[in-house]
C-alpha cells in the first residue's frame, strides 16, 4: 500500500490534516506494545536510519489514508515460543484502537506480516554433535 496524504478536514477555526507518517508512528508504537513482538521488520532504509542513531518509529509500517479511513500493514518479528495467531490478533486490536482513538479515522484493515522469529540466547536450539566432524 502506498502512503497517501489525507484530505483536509474543515473546522470553524481552520483545517486539520494528519500526516500519514503520524499514523505510521501510532501503528508502530501500538504494535511493539504487544507482548511477544520482538521488533519491527523494516527495509534497508530503516536499518540505515537506526545505524545512524535515529530510532525509526514507523519502521515496518505502511499505511493508506483516505479522508475518513485508514488501512495499515505491519511487518514484525515474533519472539520464539509465542503463539503467532494470538499475537497477530492482539496487534490488530491494539493498532485499530490506537489509531481510531487518537485520530478519529476508521481503520478498515490491519494486516500483520510475520517476517522472522527471534530466539533469545537461552532459547536457541543446540546443534547436535552426534555427527562426527568431517574435517579434523
Amino acid at each position: 500500500m502506498s502512503t497517501i496524504a489525507a484530505d483536509y478536514e474543515k473546522t470553524e477555526m481552520g483545517t486539520i490534516q494528519i500526516a500519514p507518517e503520524v499514523i505510521e508512528v501510532i501503528a508502530g508504537l501500538a504494535t511493539v506494545e504487544v507482548e511477544g513482538v520482538a521488533g519491527m521488520s523494516g527495509g534497508f532504509a530503516g536499518g540505515i536510519a537506526e545505524l545512524l542513531g535515529r530510532k525509526n518509529l514507523s519502521k515496518g509500517v505502511k499505511v493508506e489514508v483516505g479522508q475518513r479511513e485508514a488501512a495499515v500493514d505491519v511487518s514484525i518479528i515474533v519472539e520464539y515460543g509465542n503463539r503467532i495467531p494470538d499475537i497477530a490478533s492482539e496487534i490488530q486490536r491494539n493498532v485499530k484502537r490506537s489509531i481510531e482513538t487518537m485520530t478519529g479515522l476508521h481503520v478498515v484493515e490491519v494486516n500483520v506480516h510475520i517476517h522472522d522469529v527471534y530466539f533469545k540466547a537461552s532459547d536457541k536450539p543446540e546443534e547436535e554433535d552426534a555427527q562426527p566432524h568431517r574435517v579434523k
